[in-house]
């Protein structure tokens, strides 16, 4: 009895160790998933020197880069993109919303041509419309429910989410994040469609302009998630970095709003490494490489947790991949890119 008791205590001793190394192993692996599945990389592709999609489609693979966001279908990425996995976030165009929202035939069309049709690519999104004001964001909920409807009647509405992407600038009384709440009457019957479909908002999440344009009041480590310690509290949470502040200020928009359910997602983040003038001029203001990695090497590691208002991870698409050449605005706007046009870190990065 003696021999078969310490022969069972030590069965069990080495069933409960190798019970700890696969809990282990299964908690290592899940926190490996929240990592990567955090982060997306947008693939912008304004301009004149960019590579081949399929040459990008390998690039984001070798970086363990698992999710995309495109501006417009393309029929060269979707090829690339076919059996990699590689979660997909494809916009509609903002100039193509008029037609699909007075036309659900052209809606149903569109999500034929552009969905239904590519087997093999891993559609996660669709986002309608891309940060839309005035009389033209009238479009975004009629041209939302048709996509959705039509996904809906081919089936794929469990697995394609629906949405758009909106500026920051959709919300006032940002500080402190508690006061937040939306300032365009177009954002409330957008929520609770999202509310309704159980569909995320996208919203543009910036802290370099934020800093760029209210340097005496926003410092830079607080902008690039280097201070060392809170700037200040907003009731039960204490704020260390903007990021965390801009989107708990769009959370409690959408309490406002009795839209409290709907996740977000932080479409596009990043920081630009250079304000493009010529050599011995002087840069745009923080708009260093230096203050680029700082930031978006930062904004990786930090968004697997969440915010003070909302902890988890918020998935979050930093721009871009590239410089684009072409970019229409601010000089500054061409100098987001992550890699050179030879595939090259502009600097290095850990995505995992």
């Amino acid at each position: 009895m003696m021999n078969f008791k310490k022969q069972n205590k030590s069965s069990m001793a080495k069933g409960n160790a190798f019970s700890l190394v696969a809990f282990a192993f299964f908690v290592l692996l899940a926190a490996n998933l929240t990592r990567v599945k955090s982060i997306g990389v947008c693939y912008g592709m304004i301009g004149d020197n960019l590579p081949s999609p399929s040459d990008v489609v390998r690039l984001y693979q070798s970086n363990g880069i698992r999710a995309m966001r495109i501006y417009f279908p393309d029929q060269a990425t979707f090829d690339a993109l076919k059996g990699t996995g590689i979660d997909l976030a494809m916009d509609v165009p903002n100039n193509v919303l008029p037609s699909l929202a007075n036309d659900a035939s052209a809606a149903a069309n569109w999500v034929q041509n552009n969905i239904l049709a590519h087997d093999g690519v891993s559609f996660k999104y669709i986002v309608v419309g891309n940060e839309l004001f005035g009389d033209a964001a009238n479009n975004i909920l009629p041209a939302m429910s048709k996509i959705w409807d039509a996904l809906c009647s081919a089936g794929r509405c469990n697995q394609i989410q629906v949405s758009t992407a909106v500026s920051f600038a959709v919300v006032k009384n940002s500080y402190p994040p508690s006061k937040g709440e939306f300032s365009e009457s177009f954002m409330f019957p957008i929520v609770n469609f999202l509310k309704n479909t159980r569909n995320p908002l996208m919203v543009s999440i910036y802290p370099y302009f934020s800093y760029a344009q209210n340097q005496a009041q926003i410092s830079l480590d607080y902008a690039l998630f280097t201070s060392p310690s809170p700037k200040f509290s907003d009731g039960p949470y204490q704020y260390q970095n903007l990021f965390d502040a801009m989107v708990d200020s769009v959370y409690s928009a959408l309490e406002k709003a009795g839209a409290n359910a709907v996740s977000l997602i932080a479409v596009e983040s990043g920081w630009p490494g250079s304000g493009g003038n010529p050599v011995g001029a002087s840069l745009a203001v923080g708009a260093t490489l230096s203050n680029a990695q700082t930031y978006n090497q930062n904004l990786i590691n930090h968004v697997r947790n969440g915010t003070p208002k909302r902890p988890g991870n918020l998935e979050t698409y930093i721009f871009a991949m590239f410089n684009e050449n072409k970019k229409e605005g601010d000089e500054v706007e061409r100098h987001f890119g992550l890699f050179n046009p030879n595939l090259s870190p502009i600097y290095p990065l850990n995505f995992n």
